[in-house]
């Protein structure tokens, strides 16, 4: 086990590229590294180097900085082995480098775990979600993906976890024992609608939002479909990049006769924060979460959040949003007539979200909980934020 105050030299493989706001991968790798560069650790991560995704450019000149923390970009094209073939790169270049831990992220990456090993590199995965059960993939890339998750269960020095739900995936799939870890999220400010309302005329309550990435496992089909059946003036919001094209066509077909319903692409930065910030309310009906940043992000704001009934929801909202039981549309478009037609509820809702969730998740300790697992200390998220608590 490393001294608690040495400083550690880290490499994160498994992500696409930061900085971007492309997933929640993204999203935790960016949060952690720029947090551990901070503390003085020296940390290196390894982005993808196709710029082009989905018609949309990301880092046109390769950065070799950002925000304290060293990238180094694998440059690979846009096949079905792309992930392979940068996490290959990646973990290549890694065991010249002398690194005292690799963490690395998704299943698929962490099957390089095994070449990582054999050169005695300490080797840390990450799962954020169960991959192999997403509905994009096909077969052999759903065994690509469980293979993964076997090779992070069992000869990863520590496995990590984003809900109780997937440890005991992971723990009785393949008899081990991994460690929840959580995303976590900051106290943001909230903004006028002022940009939203010059693009696309949206007022303060005028819209229902949905966020994030575009794809089956979202759920937002029965969204569409419930949200068409609701008795109300309001708009539907979907935000979110065309990652999934054939996905997103659906979507669009479905929604074309309904003018309520407005596809605003992927957004960021001031558009996204008013976006949060003025919502009626936020929905997220998903079949398949790790644990949903866009969640905790709209939680943050104070927003009413409806939410499908998996248990990563459960796990994150407590008792402070609305649940709808999981592919049911009928009982979505009753949950979602009944807060248009009860404010009350809304209100009562926005109340108690932001402080409630602001209490329980910190990428402070987050990461704190990984540096500490790193240096080879086994201590899940919860023990260290009743440590911080007891303050």
């Amino acid at each position: 086990m490393k001294n608690k105050d040495q400083k550690l030299k880290i490499a994160i493989i498994g992500h696409k590229r930061i900085p971007s706001n492309e997933g929640g991968v993204e999203k935790g790798v960016e949060q952690h590294a720029v947090r551990m560069a901070a503390l003085g650790h020296s940390v290196t991560v390894y982005n993808r180097g196709n710029n082009n995704i989905n018609g949309k450019q990301y880092n046109k000149k390769p950065l070799k900085e950002y925000k304290g923390v060293k990238i180094v970009t694998v440059p690979i094209g846009n096949s079905s082995l792309s992930v392979v073939v940068y996490s290959f790169l990646a973990t290549i270049h890694a065991l010249f480098c002398h690194y005292d831990v690799i963490s690395f992220r998704a299943s698929g990456p962490c099957v390089m775990i095994l070449l990582a090993k054999l050169f005695g590199i300490r080797s840390v995965a990450s799962l954020h979600g169960i991959d192999s059960q997403r509905d994009k993939w096909g077969r052999f890339a759903k065994a690509y993906l469980a293979f993964g998750e076997k090779v992070a269960a069992k000869r990863a020095d520590a496995c990590l976890v984003l809900s109780k739900h997937m440890k005991r995936y992971i723990d009785e799939t393949y008899d081990a024992d991994s460690i929840i870890f959580a995303n976590g999220i900051e106290k943001p400010v909230r903004q006028e609608a002022k940009l939203i309302k010059d693009k696309w005329g949206l007022d303060k309550d005028s819209y229902i939002l949905s966020l994030g990435r575009i794809e089956p496992e979202k759920g937002l089909h029965y969204l569409i479909d419930a949200f068409g059946k609701v008795d109300t003036d309001k708009k539907l919001v979907i935000a979110g990049g065309d990652s999934n094209h054939a996905y997103f066509k659906k979507l669009t077909d479905m929604a074309k006769n309904d003018d309520r319903i407005l596809f605003v692409n992927a957004v960021q930065g001031d558009y996204l924060n008013e976006l949060y910030s003025n919502a009626y309310c936020f929905v997220l009906p998903s079949n398949l979460e790790g644990m949903a940043n866009t969640l905790l992000e709209a939680m943050s704001f104070g927003n009413c959040c409806i939410v499908s009934d998996i248990a990563e929801n459960k796990e994150v909202v407590s008792n402070h949003a609305v649940l709808f039981q999981k592919g049911n549309i009928d009982e979505l478009q009753s949950k979602l007539q009944m807060m248009v037609n009860h404010p009350e509820i809304v209100d009562e809702k926005r109340n108690t979200a932001a402080d409630f969730i602001l209490s329980r998740y910190s990428w402070d300790i987050v990461v704190e909980q990984m540096i500490r697992i790193y240096r080879g200390e086994r201590v899940n998220y919860k023990t260290i934020w009743r440590e911080h608590n007891a303050l």
